[in-house]
């Protein structure tokens, strides 16, 4: 029996009307609007597209952005510069820097230098600490909106063996440490696999959720996975004949029972949880600023 299809583009719909929703309810209460700031750095075609993609999520919900263009010849501390910058206006809640960035600069000085409370990535050192002790602000997109996945569609995260594929700061240690938190979405037990993992299939084949984000074509294939098994696939590829790809093989819908597609699965959900986050942000900085 084919796996039932997470259709996650259905999903960030209707997440997105609601959040459309609390976004005007926000403004009517505050009077104050969520701003967004893309900073995109150099001419990456795929940047530019993510870039563009974001900036029309914003705009159907309701909340205001601004695109940040800088050339690939920007120095690291132009671009701190810029940074600092967005983190003093207040009428931006969320930064956002686009990577990856040209070669020659320091990502990790750059997402450090983001305030935490605008880090609408979550790739802050800070947040990711909050994450890991068990205390989340603003959580990556990516994870989050895999959480928000199941969730959502009522599969039991509570006691079941999560196997995540991955261990980026982006998506594979906070996919493991929010299966872990307590609540919905987690008290799962969990197990990361990575590339020093010896016979990955068998690791993977012991999970109930395989979340796999390991960025390589269709490397999960139909015999990795236990029968009934959830898959969610994060990975995106472009292959030379112009299509897209998972990091999942399309024979796992045969043996799964539920599995994410490729494309309209987990992307769409992310740039939906990046709209969570700036209203987030914009909440916690309003309240931040009123006076006790």
């Amino acid at each position: 029996m084919a796996a039932e299809r997470m259709d996650g583009a259905d999903l960030a719909n209707r997440i997105r009307e609601e959040i459309a929703g609390e976004v005007s309810s926000f403004v009517s209460q505050t009077g104050v609007r969520p701003g967004l700031a893309a900073v995109l750095v150099g001419e990456n075609p795929a940047s530019q597209v993510y870039v563009r993609n974001k900036r029309k999520a914003c705009q159907t919900v309701g909340i205001h952005d601004v695109l940040i263009q800088m050339p690939a010849a920007t120095t690291q501390a132009e671009l701190l510069a810029e940074v600092d910058r967005l983190n003093a206006d207040p009428q931006i809640h969320g930064i956002l820097v686009q990577l990856p960035l040209p070669t020659g600069l320091d990502e990790l000085e750059v997402l450090d230098r983001i305030h935490p409370l605008k880090d609408v990535d979550g790739f802050h050192a800070e947040n990711l600490g909050r994450l890991a002790s068990g205390r989340p602000r603003l959580v990556p997109c990516t994870p989050l909106g895999v959480r928000e996945m199941l969730i959502r569609t009522g599969i039991q995260t509570r006691g079941r063996h999560a196997v995540v594929v991955g261990r980026s700061n982006i998506v594979g240690k906070p996919m493991a440490l929010l299966l872990l938190q307590k609540g919905p979405g987690g008290d799962a037990t969990v197990t990361v696999a990575h590339t020093a993992t010896p016979d990955l299939p068998s690791v993977t084949r012991q999970a109930d959720i395989l979340v796999v984000a390991a960025g390589r074509p269709e490397i999960v294939q139909a015999d990795w996975v236990k029968p009934g098994a959830v898959v969610i696939d994060v990975g995106i590829h472009r292959k030379a004949d112009g299509s897209l790809c998972g990091d999942v093989s399309p024979a796992v819908a045969s043996v799964a029972g539920w599995l994410s597609p490729v494309p309209g699965g987990v992307g769409p959900m992310t740039v939906t949880m990046l709209l969570h986050n700036t209203l987030l942000a914009a909440r916690l900085q309003t309240q931040a600023s009123t006076p006790a």
